[in-house]
C-alpha cells in the first residue's frame, strides 16, 4: 500500500514476498517486523534486513520509484531532453489534473479533472489530444512511474554498440591475439598488425572463409580493441601496461619506522668520471623506510653492483650518518626535530650525526636480483635479525615505493647535476659524456649531502599528520613523531661487525699463509695457527677467512682470540689495493701474453704494469677496470681490524709492514725508481 503518490510504505495487514516465500505483515515493533507465513507460522524479522533482501516485494502495489540517472540524461541530445520534458508535462496533466509550474488556484481542463473523470478517462482525453493511441499514453505512464523522465526518453538515442560493430568474431579473436603478440616486440604500424591479422585468419579457416574489412574499417576496428594497450606507442610504456596487476592496487602501509624496508638498485641517469678519465653510469641502490620514506642509506658504485655492497648498506643503515668537514650546522641533528638527546643517551656519536635517523629494519623486500638474493646479503640479514621478503618477479608493485623514489631522486637530484642523460635516449642531450665533471666519491658526498637537506627536511605528499591531514610531513618530523608514538632505540653496530658483512672463504693455514685464487696471504700473527684445525669439524678444520672483493690486498682471519689482519704477500710489488675483477683481468692480460696465469709472481708484475699504464692512457677496457678499482677502494673503504696480540708481536715486523701507511692509489714503478738512482 502507498501513501500518497511516489511514497510506499509497509502496514500490518500487507502481504510481501520475502525468501522465496510469501508472508503477511502481523505488526511493526520498533525496527522489528513481526510476520506470519501462509501456514502460521510467526516470526519476526530486522526491517533493515528485511528490505535489503534482494526478493522483497510488497504484494499488490506498484514496484518501488527508480531514481533518474542524471548522468546519462545529460549525454543525451537536446532534442531527445525536450522531447522527453514536453512527456513528462503530459503524463503530470493526467495524473494530477493540471500541468507542472501552473499558477495556484488555476482549474484542470474538463476533460482532466480528477474529481470528474477516472484515470482511463483521461488517458484517453490525452491520446486523443496527443493523436496516438491510448495503449500509448498507458506504456509512456507506466514508465514515468516507475523510471521518472528517464522513462519518457526515446530509447533508440540510449542504445550503445560494440566496439566490433559488425566484424565477424573470428576476425576479433584474430586481432586480439595480434595484439597480445605486440607486447613484448619492437613497435610496428597498423598496416603491419593487418598483414598479421590477415595470416592467422586465413591459416586457421582457410583462404576466402572469414570475411575481410576495408582498409579504413580495418584501423578503426584496430584502434577500437587496442584501446589503453600503447601497441603503437612507447614499447616500454606497452611492457609496463601488461604487466601491471589485474586487481586494484594494494597501497603499502607501516606503523612504525623499520616496520618495512625497500631495497632496490638502478643506474643513476648522470654520467660520472672514473680515474683512468673514462665516464660511465653509476649503480645507486637506496633504502627507502615505508613508515617514514626516509632513505636509510645511498651507496654509489661502477655499474655492476655486488653483494658485497648491498651487505654494506644494510651496514650503513645501523649507524649515525657522520658530519663532514664543509656541511651546514643546519644539517646537524641537534638542530633537527628528532629526539635527539634520547639518542644521545644510548650512543654517544648522535652528538656529531647528522640529521637523519638510524632506522633498523624488521623487514626488508627484495627482488629477484643476483646481488640482493646472494648467500652474503641473505647472511647478513640473518646476523643482524632482518627478515627478508622477496617480491613477486616481474611485479614493481610490490616494493612500488622504492621504484618511486628512484624517479624522484632523478626529478629533484640528477637532472640539476652536470652529465646528466635524462631517463631515456629520446630525451638526452648532444655529448653528455663531455659534460661529465664528477667522480664517484664526489657524487657520493654530494648526494649524501642533499638528502639531508633536500630529502629528509623535505614534506613529502605522502606523510601526512593524522590530525592535520591537509599538511605533508617531512621525513625527519614523521620519525619523530612516530617515535614518540611507539617508541624507538637505534641498534649501534660495533667496528668489527663490519667484518662479519664481508664474504667468507674458508682455507686451510699452511707454511707459507693462506692461497685464494692464486694469491698467497701471510702475516707473523698467523704462526700460531698453521697447520693446525680450526676446530671447525663440518668444514674439515679450515679456518674462517673474510676479504673485501674491492681490496684484496688483506684478508681477515677469525680465531678463538679475534680477528687477525693478513696482507698479501706482494703487496709491495703492487703498491695499491686492488679489487676482484682487477685481479681476473690481469689474469687475463698474462694468459693473452703467453704467460702462466697460475703464477703468483708473474700475475702481480702484470697487475703492476697494468696499474702503471694506466697512467699513460691504455686501451680503455683496461682503463675501465683501473677506474672502478679505484673508485671502488676510495669510496667508504673499511677500517682494518686490529690485529690481536701474540708471541710474535716481540719479533721484528717484515718488510711488508709498511704498506699499510701507503697512500692509496700511489704506484711503485721499480724501473723508474732504479733509472732515478742511477
Amino acid at each position: 500500500m502507498t501513501a500518497g503518490q511516489g511514497k510506499p510504505v509497509l502496514r500490518p495487514g500487507d502481504w510481501i514476498t520475502y525468501g522465496g516465500d510469501e508472508f503477511q505483515v502481523v505488526a511493526l515493533a520498533g525496527t522489528s517486523v513481526r510476520l506470519r507465513s501462509q501456514g502460521g507460522a510467526e516470526s519476526a524479522v530486522l526491517a533493515s534486513y528485511l528490505m535489503a533482501a534482494p526478493d522483497f516485494a510488497v504484494t499488490g502495489t506498484e514496484p518501488l520509484p527508480v531514481l533518474e540517472p542524471s548522468g546519462l540524461l545529460a549525454t543525451l541530445p537536446e532534442p531527445v531532453r525536450a522531447m522527453a520534458a514536453e512527456w513528462e508535462r503530459h503524463m503530470v496533466e493526467v495524473e494530477t489534473g493540471l500541468p507542472p509550474g501552473v499558477e495556484p488556484g488555476t482549474r484542470p481542463r474538463g476533460e482532466y479533472d480528477p474529481a470528474v473523470h477516472s484515470l482511463m478517462e483521461r488517458m484517453a482525453a490525452k491520446a486523443d489530444e496527443l493523436g496516438v493511441s491510448v495503449r500509448t499514453v498507458q506504456n509512456r505512464r507506466s514508465r514515468y512511474v516507475r523510471q521518472g523522465l528517464w522513462g519518457l526518453v526515446d530509447q533508440r538515442a540510449t542504445r550503445t554498440w560494440e566496439a566490433t560493430g559488425r566484424a565477424d568474431v573470428r576476425l576479433v579473436t584474430a586481432i586480439h591475439e595480434a595484439l597480445d603478440g605486440e607486447t613484448h616486440v619492437s613497435t610496428g604500424t597498423r598496416s603491419r598488425l593487418i598483414r598479421r591479422v590477415v595470416k592467422m585468419v586465413e591459416a586457421t579457416h582457410g583462404e576466402g572463409v572469414v570475411p575481410l574489412p576495408s582498409q579504413r574499417t580495418f584501423y578503426k576496428l584496430i584502434d577500437a580493441l587496442s584501446t589503453g594497450r600503447h601497441t603503437f606507442g612507447s614499447a616500454v610504456t606497452r611492457r609496463q601496461t601488461a604487466n601491471r596487476p589485474e586487481g586494484p592496487f594494494t597501497p603499502t602501509f607501516a606503523d612504525r619506522p623499520g616496520e618495512q624496508v625497500q631495497i632496490d638498485s638502478t643506474p643513476l641517469d648522470v654520467m660520472v668520471v672514473l680515474d683512468s678519465g673514462l665516464t660511465a653510469r653509476a649503480d645507486l641502490t637506496i633504502a627507502v623506510d615505508v613508515a617514514t620514506r626516509t632513505i636509510c642509506a645511498a651507496v654509489l658504485r661502477p655499474v655492476g653492483t655486488k653483494a658485497v655492497d648491498a651487505s654494506l648498506l644494510l651496514a650503513r643503515m645501523l649507524v649515525p650518518e657522520p658530519m663532514r668537514p664543509g656541511w651546514s650546522q643546519s644539517l646537524r641533528m641537534a638542530a633537527s626535530r628528532m629526539p635527539h638527546m634520547r639518542l644521545l643517551e644510548v650512543d654517544a656519536r648522535m652528538e656529531q650525526a647528522a640529521a637523519k635517523p638510524v632506522i633498523v629494519p624488521d623487514t626488508v623486500v627484495i627482488d629477484g636480483g643476483k646481488v640482493f638474493i646472494s648467500d652474503t646479503f641473505i647472511r647478513a640479514c640473518n646476523r643482524l635479525g632482518v627478515s627478508v621478503q622477496r617480491s613477486r618477479p616481474r611485479t614493481p608493485t610490490d616494493k612500488a615505493i622504492v621504484e618511486a623514489t628512484f624517479s624522484a631522486i632523478n626529478s629533484l637530484f640528477c637532472q640539476h647535476l652536470a652529465g646528466y642523460t635524462g631517463r631515456e635516449v629520446s630525451r638526452r642531450g648532444e655529448r653528455v659524456a663531455d659534460q661529465a665533471v664528477w667522480t664517484i666519491p664526489e657524487l657520493q658526498d654530494l648526494l649524501d649531502e642533499w638528502l639531508l637537506a633536500g630529502w629528509q627536511a623535505r614534506p613529502h605528499d605522502a606523510l601526512r599528520d593524522p590530525y592535520r591531514p591537509k599538511k605533508a610531513m617531512s621525513p625527519n618530523d614523521k620519525y619523530a613523531s612516530l617515535v614518540a608514538a611507539c617508541g624507538y632505540l637505534p641498534l649501534v653496530l660495533r667496528g668489527e661487525d663490519y667484518l662479519e658483512l664481508l664474504p667468507v672463504a674458508w682455507r686451510a693455514v699452511n707454511d707459507y699463509g693462506i692461497k685464494i685464487s692464486y694469491r698467497t696471504y701471510d702475516s707473523a700473527d698467523l704462526g700460531p695457527h698453521r697447520r693446525q684445525h680450526s676446530g671447525h669439524t663440518a668444514k674439515r678444520g679450515l679456518w674462517e677467512v673474510h676479504y673485501d672483493p674491492y681490496d684484496l690486498s688483506r684478508v681477515f682471519v677469525r680465531t678463538q682470540q679475534g680477528w687477525i689482519t693478513v696482507p698479501w704477500v706482494h703487496l709491495p710489488l703492487v703498491n695499491a689495493p686492488f679489487a676482484d675483477f682487477t685481479w681476473s683481468h690481469a689474469r687475463r692480460l698474462a694468459a693473452e701474453a703467453g704467460l702462466d696465469d697460475t703464477s703468483e709472481a708473474v700475475v702481480a708484475r702484470v697487475l703492476d704494469g697494468l696499474l702503471t699504464r694506466a697512467e699513460h692512457g691504455p686501451d680503455k677496457r683496461t682503463a675501465k677496470v683501473v677506474g672502478r678499482t679505484r673508485v671502488a677502494a676510495a669510496v667508504h673503504a673499511p677500517a682494518a681490524a686490529p690485529a690481536i696480540e701474540s708471541d710474535a708481536a716481540s719479533e721484528p715486523e717484515p718488510e711488508v709492514q709498511p704498506s699499510a701507511a701507503v697512500v692509496p692509489f700511489g704506484v711503485f714503478d721499480a724501473h723508474a725508481e732504479a733509472e732515478r738512482w742511477l
